[in-house]
């Protein structure tokens, strides 16, 4: 590995980082979740306003990623992010269990707790995204997002297991040791993970190219001032948007118009992230050469991905329409495949662009900003997906055609999405070498 950017191995060694994320996170949007809504009897209201507020909370992206431009250095902020997610991670915890005695008490934690579990992904994973941007060589920057990608998803997945077998038999005290165990295994991974991989300061970039400090408010309007990080932020936010809006949709969707049972839906579910993970595999391959061709451009891969994604919504709409008739299966398993792809090569674009024109030593503030986009889209999706469901099927008394006419808002704004990303110019022009080549021009 050179000095200047990281070979597989610090990839993979970002990747359990990015792992260790995602096993504290799990826990509180999955494990917690539960807990609050069966073994309390809580209303289900309560842990989706709570998760709202984590999301809301990471608007606090580009202060954190400025912090990390200013030092030039991101391990201390990924550490940091990263303590502070498992110290809100087992404060969730230890709130739930307070909502079993006390409610108010434990509410009142839980805002504490969820807040620093916003704040701990804003900080670790806003300069984790931006380490990779700087560190990693443009022919292996989808690659490299996709290896990252897939680690975080088996966090959640060996999270999910071991803390479930664990927390079997249920009891207050074993989700305490439970959340703490996690924290502190995350905790402990990302610290060997990070040991040594970025290197000093001067490493990075020198002296002479280094821009004179800004404070935040300069930084963040000369992100937002530059043409192609604006459009790029709200590129981000509308596609963000329609992914997330058909996530909390499509499984009721399934029990009301298909007549799928719990356990169909459930698997319905994981055919569409198993079409996913497929897609970003192939996503993988964006601007790389292989058996000596060029394997399609990060934009074109991103516009493209946002098309399919909207016919694949489109056949959703026929659904509704059709009913019981149409083939559901295949076109989840193409919504999945195509969002897994867009989402990929809009990740690594994000890497590309986040120097930009001018934007060396702004990665952070740029990255913050997108990062942030991204967590608001996220924060509104499932509830404006859920509530316009309701209010279709509150004024239509046909189930299908009211979810039809949801998933056709949903193709509309990744069609809307596909017109932003292709009006997202590739940065030109080249770079210092401790930076990445920015995006090729798509034909």
């Amino acid at each position: 590995m050179s000095a200047c950017n990281f070979g597989w191995l610090g990839v993979f060694r970002l990747g359990l980082v990015q792992a260790s994320l995602g096993a504290i996170v799990v826990l509180t949007t999955s494990t917690l979740n539960r807990v609050m809504v069966v073994e309390l009897a809580l209303p289900a209201l309560l842990p989706g306003l709570l998760l709202a507020l984590h999301y809301f909370v990471q608007i606090s992206r580009p202060r954190m990623g400025h912090g990390s431009d200013l030092g030039q250095r991101r391990t201390p902020w990924i550490i940091g992010g990263m303590f502070t997610l498992g110290f809100g991670g087992w404060l969730a915890a230890l709130a739930t269990v307070w909502m079993g005695s006390s409610p108010a008490a434990g509410i009142a934690l839980a805002l504490v707790a969820y807040s620093l579990i916003g704040l701990g992904v804003a900080a670790s994973g806003t300069s984790l995204l931006v380490l990779l941007a700087t560190r990693v060589a443009p022919e292996r920057r989808a690659a490299a997002a996709t290896t990252v990608w897939i680690m975080m998803i088996a966090g959640f997945v060996v999270t999910a297991g071991v803390a479930g077998s664990l927390l079997d038999p249920y009891s207050s005290t074993r989700l305490l040791w439970v959340a703490g165990g996690v924290a502190l295994a995350a905790l402990g991974l990302t610290t060997l993970a990070l040991l040594g991989l970025e290197g000093a300061r001067q490493d990075l970039t020198p002296a002479a190219e280094r821009p004179a400090p800004a404070d935040f408010k300069a930084a963040l309007s000369e992100a937002w001032t530059e043409p192609r990080a604006r459009r790029f932020t709200i590129f981000v936010f509308v596609s963000m948007l329609a992914f997330s809006m058909q996530d909390l949709v499509l499984e009721p969707f399934a029990g009301l118009v298909f007549g799928l049972s719990p356990g169909a839906t459930t698997r319905l579910s994981g055919l569409q992230h198993g079409g996913a993970l497929i897609g970003m595999l192939l996503a993988a391959a964006a601007g790389s050469r292989w058996a000596g061709r060029q394997w399609g451009t990060l934009r074109g891969w991103t516009v493209w991905g946002c098309v399919a994604s909207a016919l694949a919504l489109g056949g959703l709409v026929c659904a509704g329409l059709v009913g019981p008739a149409w083939p559901l299966r295949a076109n989840v398993f193409v919504l999945g495949l195509s969002t897994g792809a867009f989402s990929i090569a809009a990740i690594a674009s994000m890497m590309g662009l986040a120097g930009g024109a001018g934007g060396a030593g702004r990665e952070g503030v740029r990255m913050g900003l997108w990062g942030a986009a991204q967590a608001m889209a996220f924060a509104l999706g499932g509830v404006l997906g859920s509530a316009l469901s309701d209010m279709m099927r509150w004024l239509l008394t046909d189930a299908g055609l009211a979810y039809a006419l949801v998933f056709f808002v949903d193709a509309a704004l990744f069609v809307w999405a596909a017109r932003l990303a292709s009006r997202v110019e590739p940065a030109r022009g080249p770079r210092p070498a401790v930076f990445l080549a920015q995006l090729e021009r798509a034909p």
